[in-house]
């Protein structure tokens, strides 16, 4: 009896899932800025390489900036990014929830736009 229904739960499963990461990387949970200067930013991983970095937020001279950890998954705005630190940036970003691995970026948050503040 439960031989002739193992394999039509298997493709049941296997189709819940499919359709779950489907949703989980084509709509973001959120978008916005963020803006600051670059602190760190490497290109990182042993099997799956993902370009990590960390935005130092700065609300006025003086005060301890809040760091925000950000993923690129793209390498031309990595390559962007890479080319722009020292400056104030604005970052654009989509916030991805419930990502299966950290193969695709460590945090949430995936900038996708960069402009550059003089």
């Amino acid at each position: 009896m439960t031989w002739r229904w193992g394999p039509k739960l298997l493709l049941l499963l296997l189709f819940v899932g499919a359709a779950s990461l489907l949703v989980a990387f084509n709509y973001s949970y959120s978008d916005g800025n963020r803006a600051g200067y670059i602190q760190k930013f490497s290109h990182k991983g042993w099997i799956c390489k993902t370009y990590e970095g960390e935005l130092a937020m700065t609300t006025m001279p003086g005060v301890a900036p809040v760091l925000w950890e950000f993923s690129v998954g793209d390498k031309e705005i990595a390559t962007q990014l890479s080319q722009v630190m020292g400056k104030r940036l604005v970052l654009h970003y989509k916030e991805y929830r419930y990502l299966p691995t950290s193969c695709f970026g460590e945090t949430a948050y995936f900038v996708d736009r960069v402009v550059v503040q003089e």
